[in-house]
């Protein structure tokens, strides 16, 4: 089942689209909106991601699971947009050579006009195996080494001079002046020496699903890579993926519960075993042992708490929902990133833009 919302109906709606704008900036507090992966349509994110330039979002990111290839579609974007910076949110670190992935940075750089930046994930063992047929071996040694190579290529270093650990290269060097030498690299991790190899070698952290009141547990994490390389730690942003439901009454309750219980009893262990390591795993094995049986599984939902809801989304009438992501970013959120809700009509997905920008 896809996961929609209905549209707010207190919602302003959304300015029309010009070809020449200049921006509103709305706040000069940075923003991302993310597109959710479920039900991708390419036509109606194209024009989210217009309406976002214009109204001063900080940048605009796709998803890659097993639909649209990403780096085509923010091709079409880059091309229609004037402003935002575009994202991979995300591309996983094995279905693509580290070379290939820093060839395709470098040119998507150049086509939006310094405008990219590059997200990375491990994604999961059956994805990985199951859909793209290569082994899931030393995931972080893997991220790692893809850094590796984005960095020197873009930085007209040979690769044999990487310092990769899985694969020795020969010194080829990027054939064309990049745009950048320097493309900020953002790491979807969770797990502690994930985190902590993001202060070393990243410039931006993406936890999802992670409790908001417990950031500043992945930040120290951050600090003890950063000073492994004798980095700013302040310098790492810290962009989480920011499921935001702006409906008036108890509907926001209920679609964060369904939002929950997929993600903890249907999306593998990660999340589940994330949460539980946060105080919730009696909640995360009544979920999952819920969701797990057909016969159980709409009952799923009903297992998550209140406390759950709270620390995972922020569910409201839509001026609470600005009002908390503006605290919410005094607590460690330097960048948020929207999730954009699936299956809702280009209107009510255009209101939703409009009204979250003014946090």
């Amino acid at each position: 089942m896809p996961l929609t919302l209905p549209l707010p109906l207190t919602l302003p709606l959304a300015p029309p689209l010009t070809p020449f704008y200049k921006p509103i900036m709305l706040s000069n507090r940075p923003t991302g909106l993310l597109a959710f992966w479920r039900d991708y349509d390419r036509k109606k994110y194209v024009k989210a991601a217009v309406l976002a330039d214009r109204l001063g979002y900080d940048s605009f990111w796709l998803p890659e699971v097993w639909g649209y290839e990403v780096f085509s579609l923010l091709t079409e974007i880059a091309l229609k947009t004037k402003r935002i910076k575009l994202g991979t949110g995300i591309i996983n670190v094995f279905s693509r050579s580290p070379a290939l992935i820093a060839m395709q940075a470098a040119t998507i750089d150049e086509i939006s006009g310094g405008r990219f930046i590059l997200g990375l994930g491990t994604s999961a063992k059956r994805v990985v195996e199951g859909l793209h047929g290569r082994d899931f071996e030393k995931p972080l040694t893997q991220t790692r080494d893809v850094i590796r190579v984005v960095r020197a290529m873009l930085e007209g270093r040979p690769l044999s001079e990487a310092d990769t650990k899985l694969r020795k290269y020969r010194p080829f060097t990027l054939d064309f002046t990049p745009t950048r030498r320097r493309i900020p690299i953002y790491i979807a991790a969770l797990k502690q020496k994930s985190v902590t190899s993001i202060g070393e070698m990243a410039d931006g952290w993406m936890p999802i699903f992670w409790p908001y009141d417990r950031l500043s547990d992945g930040r120290a994490w951050i600090a003890e890579g950063a000073a492994k390389a004798g980095r700013d730690p302040s310098e790492i942003v810290t962009a989480p993926f920011t499921t935001v439901i702006p409906i008036p009454g108890r509907g926001a309750s209920q679609k964060a519960r369904d939002i929950i219980s997929f993600y903890v009893g249907g999306m593998g262990e990660y999340y589940k075993e994330l949460l539980s390591n946060f105080g919730y795993a009696d909640e995360c094995d009544e979920i999952a042992r819920l969701y797990q049986d057909k016969a159980t599984r709409k009952m799923a939902p009903d297992a998550v708490t209140d406390d759950m809801i709270e620390a995972l989304t922020i569910s409201g009438d839509p001026l609470y929902c600005r009002r908390e992501l503006a605290r919410r970013r005094e607590l460690g959120m330097d960048q948020p990133l929207i999730n954009l809700p699936p299956g809702m009509p280009w209107p009510g997905l255009a209101a939703f833009i409009t009204a979250l920008a003014r946090a």
